[in-house]
């Protein structure tokens, strides 16, 4: 899996392409450790190159929301394919993140909240 980190308005966007699974799913997780050792807690994750997740991936996105909760931060996600999608449905993970249709929406979403 590639991982890619940009930065918009104080936003951590990080940029998900290929399958997350158990080891790319432990390396996302010391990528996300790293922003938080930067002091970075507003974390958004784009999803759209994601061709693959299974449980430890998913099992990886959940302690990442534990943890960003944990530092009173926030985590979005955006640009699920249909197929991924399917699976936050099923898993009733889709209560739980909060999932937008497009990377815009979501960052535009932290404008109008006050986080930390």
């Amino acid at each position: 899996m590639e991982i890619n980190v940009n930065e918009s308005n104080g936003v951590a966007i990080v940029y998900l392409k290929g399958r997350l699974d158990l080891s790319s799913g432990t390396a996302l997780k010391e990528q996300i450790k790293t922003l938080f050792n930067d002091e970075k807690i507003k974390i958004h994750l784009n999803l759209s190159d994601v061709e693959f997740i299974n449980s430890s991936g998913l099992g990886a996105l959940v302690s990442i929301m534990k943890e960003t909760r944990l530092r009173k931060g926030r985590l979005s996600l955006s640009n699920l394919a249909s197929y991924v999608q399917e699976i936050f449905d099923i898993t009733q993970l889709s209560h739980i993140f909060e999932i937008f249709p497009t990377e815009e929406e979501a960052l535009s979403s932290y404008q109008s909240i006050k986080i930390g």
